[in-house]
């Protein structure tokens, strides 16, 4: 059975006319039924991620040094060998939605339950995408984009050179380059040129979202520089007198790696 499926009879099922609360033993942003069809990725699928509990959870981090020399040819010529670790702590945050529900769509279990699969799900997963780039209200989150220690470049010339220039600076700290975010206007012209097909041989998944600016790329070794964090909770509410379903799942970012990133804009 679906989310919108299990929500729609709760809410069938609620006849004192309140509010109708779901909760789920999953991140609802990765249930919306078309990720299993069609290879639109957000960026949680760039993600390796860990079940936690839900509170506090220690990380290790690695600060690269102030000054992040070229890599030579041994070992003590790379930047990983003086990268400095320590224990950290993240905070989980809560990603959450409100979606109107059209009139008429309560009185429908087969109507309502497509209505949040397939449109509140999906309006889930864009603002994680948000908070995930950008980060949190709350500080839980700083957004890759936005990590201390990142490093940056201008993004210019020709997107296949930049990106593919971008992605062996990537790997001068250690890593591996496994994922790019794009905006959709730069992701359908790597398509057209057949930049994307090249890519994807090389192991690199790309996540288009309108979350990131149109002249931006964020590259990095995703998996091992962060780790998404699920506590495998969330929720569906029925607000009654205003008609509008909240989705809410909780999720944290443990920062292993952020000189794992690179940002062209």
């Amino acid at each position: 059975m679906s989310p919108g499926e299990e929500f729609a009879w709760a809410v069938a099922g609620s006849r004192n006319g309140g509010d109708v609360e779901v909760p789920y033993r999953l991140a609802l942003t990765e249930a919306f039924p078309l990720f299993k069809t069609r290879p639109r990725y957000t960026v949680r699928h760039l993600l390796k991620s860990a079940k936690v509990g839900d509170g506090q959870v220690p990380y290790v981090h690695e600060a690269p040094p102030p000054e992040l020399a070229p890599s030579g040819t041994s070992y003590a010529e790379t930047p990983e060998s003086v990268f400095a670790a320590s224990v950290r702590v993240a905070a989980l945050t809560e990603v959450k939605v409100g979606v109107p529900v059209p009139k008429g769509v309560l009185d429908e279990p087969g109507l309502l339950a497509a209505f949040v699969d397939y449109r509140v799900l999906v309006r889930l997963s864009t603002v994680e995408n948000q908070i995930l780039l950008h980060g949190s209200g709350d500080g839980a989150i700083d957004g890759l984009l936005h990590l201390a220690d990142s490093r940056h470049a201008p993004f210019d010339g020709d997107p296949e050179d930049a990106l593919t220039a971008a992605a062996a600076e990537v790997e001068e700290t250690g890593g591996s380059c496994d994922g790019i975010v794009t905006h959709p206007g730069l992701y359908w012209k790597l398509v057209r040129d057949g930049t994307l097909d090249r890519l994807a041989t090389a192991g690199i998944r790309v996540s288009r979202t309108r979350m990131i600016g149109a002249g931006d790329a964020l590259l990095g070794d995703f998996r091992a520089a962060v780790t998404l964090l699920d506590p495998a909770q969330s929720t569906l509410r029925l607000r009654r007198d205003t008609e509008v379903i909240e989705a809410s799942t909780r999720v944290g970012l443990a920062v292993h790696l952020p000189q794992h990133f690179l940002l062209l804009s």
